[in-house]
């Protein structure tokens, strides 16, 4: 089974930030439903390449968005 990096948020205007983000730097991923191992205050994810994990979270730091969990699935 192949694994994902996931990030879950408390609201839902900082996933679709981080889609926005994540695309202008062309970086793979996209919105999905939190899995069930996973809890968010919006219900929606960023699923992306865990390769991708360190540039994941510094683009959200730089970006100023808070996200409630980051693992890979």
């Amino acid at each position: 089974m192949e694994k994902y990096l996931y990030v879950a948020f408390h609201v839902t205007a900082d996933a679709i930030a981080t889609e926005a983000i994540m695309a202008e730097k062309d970086l793979y991923g996209k919105l999905v439903p939190v899995p069930r191992s996973l809890s968010a205050g919006c219900g929606t994810a960023w699923r992306g390449r865990p390769s991708d994990e360190e540039v994941t979270k510094k683009l959200l730091e730089a970006n100023d968005i808070e996200w409630e969990q980051i693992k890979v699935l």
